[in-house]
């Protein structure tokens, strides 16, 4: 399938546009352009702009709110849990972490609570923004939506979502390291990318709705009603009881929806719940020695001899900055992408009297 090359300025500016037109502030719209673009950018488009068509969705529905301000539910200082009153999560997520990071320089720590926010994105983005402002955070992020797509270890049916675990610090030098992967074998999205540019996905990643192993997206989203196939999880039954930690920790310790039958009301929006622990590394006493430490470590871990799967040994975050250069001069957009993105502009002009127009009239082909 056809890839389209869109200038990340272009594919920004679209983005504002669009949710400037169906309704949110230009703060708001920025902040979502950034996240969105900034996923693409980092080669992970399955949180990229591909997301916008479900959100438009899920806002014309009435389950997205725009415009939401973070609201403090309880407060004890250093801990405290936040709502996002359903709000895009681009905005809300964004708000929240300033908030934990503030209380992190304040107190040395924060264990902030973030509940109800619309999909909050890449949680990797939120690590990055805590490291940014001096600290490291430790993420665990559950979602609810319907149908659930990730299978426990050893079932044959969904039964949550991909309940990422995200870690944030600062490394030698300065650039982040960030842990930041789903406890599915592949994230949902990135199933959804492989559908829409009609591509197997890796094996052992998917399951049929009789629980046999198959390679084939489609599972994941045809037919539309009835029974579904499902992802797995990551390491067997170790991504399974991570899965589970995330579910418990980010959701029900702190007054958020697990998900179940009774919590998954809604069509197309996604609920996501965080709990995020937030520290100034200062406040431990051994910043001084960190630095030498820690490259003292990467470069012995970087000096094993290579096996020849991949060119070089990576840090966590080392794809994503070398993807930001591939991709800093155009964006891949896939035609099917392309297309729901352009139908997503058509549900606004619809819905708002006014839309950016098709993301189709600003691309090229590669």
């Amino acid at each position: 399938m056809a890839e389209h090359l869109i200038p990340p300025s272009t594919l920004h500016r679209w983005t504002v546009d669009l949710w400037r037109c169906a309704g949110s502030g230009e703060r708001e719209a920025g902040l979502v352009a950034d996240h969105l673009v900034a996923a693409n950018l980092s080669g992970h488009d399955s949180h990229g702009v591909g997301m916008t068509p479900r959100y438009v969705r899920a806002l014309l529905e009435g389950d997205l709110q725009l415009n939401r301000t973070v609201g403090i539910v309880a407060d004890t200082g250093s801990l405290l849990t936040v709502d996002g009153h359903r709000g895009l999560g681009q905005s809300i997520g964004f708000q929240a972490m300033e908030i934990a990071v503030e209380r992190a320089r304040r107190h040395g720590v924060c264990v902030m609570g973030l509940r109800n926010a619309h999909h909050i994105g890449r949680v990797g983005h939120w690590a990055e923004q805590a490291v940014a402002g001096g600290m490291v955070s430790i993420h665990f992020t559950n979602a609810v939506s319907s149908p659930p797509m990730v299978a426990p270890y050893g079932g044959a049916q969904a039964r949550f979502l991909t309940n990422p675990f995200t870690v944030g610090i600062r490394g030698p030098g300065g650039d982040p390291i960030v842990l930041d992967f789903a406890t599915s074998a592949i994230a949902h999205g990135k199933v959804r990318v492989a559908y829409n540019r009609k591509v197997e996905v890796p094996p052992s990643c998917l399951i049929d709705a009789e629980g046999r192993p198959t390679c084939d997206p489609a599972v994941m989203f045809e037919p539309e009603e009835g029974p579904r196939g499902a992802l797995v999880t990551f390491a067997a039954h170790k991504g399974y009881a991570l899965a589970m930690i995330c579910e418990l920790l980010a959701a029900a310790l702190i007054g958020g929806p697990t998900t179940r039958p009774q919590t998954m009301t809604m069509k197309s929006a996604i609920w996501n719940n965080m709990l995020a622990l937030v520290f100034d590394p200062a406040r431990l006493g051994s910043l001084g020695t960190y630095e030498m430490e820690a490259r003292a470590f990467i470069d012995w871990v970087r000096s094993a001899p290579l096996s020849g799967e991949i060119d070089s040994i990576l840090m966590p975050g080392d794809p994503e900055r070398r993807c930001r250069k591939a991709r800093a001069d155009g964006v891949p957009i896939d035609s099917g992408t392309l297309a729901q993105l352009d139908e997503a502009a058509q549900m606004i002009a619809r819905a708002k009297g006014r839309s950016p127009g098709p993301l189709s009239a600003n691309v090229g082909t590669s």
